[in-house]
């Protein structure tokens, strides 16, 4: 069955935003290298290093469905209806909008995050990823043992107070295996598996 990988561009001191919901620097090395990257959507390049290039090359393609909440969905408006990595968006929400503009984009608004990650890794079927967002989706996630991979794009700032990573997470203690390192351009990226 697909691997469930949670996957956020990250603080040093562990947040994916500010008390404001923004990214501030967190999203920089999107757009500070030589070389023109797509996700899903082709009319939205990104210009990063080669190492990004090459490690996004290998992560994105094989990303069938994405797991986001609510939240990020309103602070989107859902990327204007295209995903912005793999072909289907499960939006964890306990009210659907009912005046969203792009009612024939491939989202999926599910009751729930074991539902949401059931349903995206029926739709990505044995051989691709589901990518959940960070946050407190995330710390449900991993709560209820779902979680195979983490995926860290760690950002050298420090936020100081905002949005976790894993959100309000208060689980069990769980160690992952020594991470696969990618050094790109103001950007480590950090790729673990749960030991």
């Amino acid at each position: 069955m697909s691997k469930v990988v949670v996957s956020a561009a990250v603080s040093l001191d562990g947040f994916i935003a500010d008390s404001a919901d923004a990214v501030g620097p967190l999203f920089d090395w999107y757009e500070n290298g030589p070389v023109e990257f797509y996700g899903t959507d082709q009319g939205r390049p990104f210009h990063v290093s080669q190492a990004t290039a090459d490690f996004l090359g290998g992560l994105w393609p094989k990303v069938g469905a994405v797991v986001i909440g609510r939240r990020l969905f309103d602070l989107t408006n859902g990327w204007g209806g295209v995903p912005a990595v793999g072909d289907h968006v499960f939006v964890v929400t306990h009210e659907p909008p009912t005046d969203w503009p792009f009612p024939d984009a491939p989202f999926t608004f599910v009751n729930g995050v074991e539902e949401a990650i059931a349903q995206a890794k029926a739709h990505s079927g044995e051989d691709r990823i589901v990518s959940v967002t960070a946050g407190d989706l995330a710390g449900q996630a991993l709560e209820a043992g779902l979680v195979d991979e983490l995926s860290l794009a760690l950002v050298p700032v420090v936020f100081g107070t905002g949005v976790r990573f894993f959100g309000n997470y208060a689980g069990r203690q769980q160690l992952f295996d020594d991470p696969t390192v990618v050094q790109g351009d103001r950007v480590t990226h950090l790729h673990y598996r749960i030991s």
